[in-house]
């Protein structure tokens, strides 16, 4: 997922890893380690906290060897560095030695930023490390992670694995990795289900799904699962809300439109059309107008609004287990 600039040679003399994504910063380092080890297995790493590079600690880690030895030197949270220190820095970019390759992480922004442009003004290989906060990039990292494995995973698995797991990309990607060893061929969404049986079920989506699809039975004992294991009420009331605005849009667009017209007109993935068209099997404008009332009331109650959050929860997913039947007659 992190992105580079400006040369993908991961042996250039100085790479800037920008962002506060703590997993994609470590692979950008394990990068550039591995990269220089296996051009000389006796590299020298040095990883360094910003308080342990003083003034004059750079000049000592980066002064000529007699054994000409290469040395990969890792400066983290770059923008906390003392002001001497980032001139001794500085004063090391423009010049930098030989069979040494400098990585800064730095966290962006305006901390630390005159550093961070002496560096990009130096030529620095750059890696993009982005916090991943919204769904969709987490749900792009899981693609990626399988296809970098090497190993296929339907669209519905890796929205499930994002469901069941969250928003720590280090469990994202630790499940990626289990499920391509454990698993041979495509892995499905039942697969992933296997794998996380309560996680998933307990996951916001669930709820939603299995509401909007007018189970209500399954969608309070998820509910119940999900509360115990604690999702927080309000991205349920969240889930509720997209589940049942899809059905909305996907119901007053045009009939016979390809998947792919329909995912680009309404911002949905063209898997997402193919559920959803499932699911708004049974459904009516009044229904949906109705189950959008219930789910506003409720996401009122768990912020504050009603002395009771579960059980307004319970009384949206009913209301909207039964809105979902309203147009069956």
């Amino acid at each position: 997922m992190a992105k580079k600039t400006t040369t993908d040679d991961p042996l250039a003399p100085l790479t800037l890893a920008v962002g506060q994504e703590d997993l994609l910063l470590d692979r950008a380092v394990q990068q550039v380690v591995a990269a220089a080890r296996a051009a000389d297995p006796d590299t020298d790493v040095r990883d360094l906290a910003p308080d342990a590079l003083q003034p004059g600690t750079l000049a000592e880690l980066t002064s000529p060897s007699l054994f000409a030895e290469r040395k990969v030197v890792v400066v983290r949270s770059a923008q906390d560095l003392s002001a001497d220190t980032i001139k001794d820095v500085k004063g090391y970019l423009a010049a930098p030695a030989e069979e040494i390759t400098l990585v800064l992480l730095h966290a962006g922004g305006a901390k630390g930023k005159g550093l961070l442009d002496a560096a990009r003004k130096a030529g620095a290989r750059e890696v993009a490390c982005p916090k991943m906060t919204k769904p969709a990039d987490r749900l792009a990292f899981v693609r990626s992670e399988f296809r970098a494995i090497g190993r296929s995973a339907t669209p519905e698995a890796c929205q499930a694995l994002v469901d069941a797991i969250g928003s720590d990309l280090r469990e994202l990607a630790s499940a990626c990795t289990q499920l391509t060893a454990d698993v041979e061929g495509t892995i499905d969404e039942a697969i992933v289900g296997r794998y996380y049986t309560g996680r998933a079920e307990a996951s916001s989506f669930t709820v939603a799904d299995r509401a909007v699809e007018g189970r209500a039975a399954e969608a309070l004992e998820a509910l119940r699962w999900a509360l115990g294991t604690g999702v927080a009420p309000v991205l349920i009331t969240s889930a509720l809300a997209q589940g049942v605005r899809s059905i909305g849009k996907l119901a007053s667009a045009p009939r016979g439109a390809r998947p792919g017209d329909l995912a680009r007109e309404l911002g949905m993935p063209p898997w997402k059309i193919d559920r959803v068209r499932q699911q708004m099997r049974g459904w009516s404008a009044d229904g949906v107008a109705m189950a959008l009332r219930a789910v506003a009331d409720a996401d009122a109650g768990v912020k504050g609004g009603g002395d009771d959050p579960e059980y307004a929860l319970e009384k949206a997913v009913v209301a909207v287990a039964r809105a979902a039947r309203s147009g069956r007659g």
